[in-house]
């Protein structure tokens, strides 16, 4: 009798554990992604990390514009006419039921800051950016690998 609860406590406990890992793999969107207009024109790729728990994201390049490194004209403050590549766009949100909130998005176009909230669906990373009830929400792909020479042509 007493091998038998042993090894229910052991099927539960492997089982919880193994949810739990899963659920933190699918909520998890570190890696290279590809930014579109509305349009769907590819903009720019983005990095996205977890440090110490809380999500970031830095543009990593940009792909229509004809200057190598534009500057942040709308941006305010210290981050007014500063290079657009290596500006922070997610700012540290926090795991929350698969969903990285608490945090913020910055949109470089406009120079504002919203909170923000970021989830995966399949392969596509949502992210939001919201002021109170009004929100946009843009979908980017995971960035193909790209070879040295195709790198090379956009810089």
């Amino acid at each position: 009798m007493r091998i038998g609860r042993l090894l229910t406590l052991i099927f539960l406990s492997t089982a919880f554990l193994s949810a739990q890992l899963f659920a933190e793999v699918r909520a998890d969107p570190t890696g290279l992604w590809d930014t579109f207009d509305r349009d769907g024109v590819l903009q720019s790729t983005v990095s996205v990390r977890i440090d110490a728990g809380k999500l970031y994201g830095h543009v990593l390049s940009l792909h229509q514009r004809s200057d190598k490194n534009p500057v942040c004209d709308a941006c305010e403050g210290v981050w007014r006419d500063q290079p657009v590549i290596g500006m922070e766009v997610i700012n540290g949100l926090m795991l929350k039921k698969d969903v990285w909130q608490k945090g913020t998005i910055f949109d470089p176009e406009s120079g504002k800051s919203y909170r923000g909230s970021v989830w995966l669906d399949g392969g596509t990373l949502f992210v939001r950016g919201h002021i109170g009830l009004l929100y946009q929400t843009r979908s980017w792909q995971r960035a193909p690998e790209r070879g040295v020479s195709e790198q090379s042509a956009r810089e």
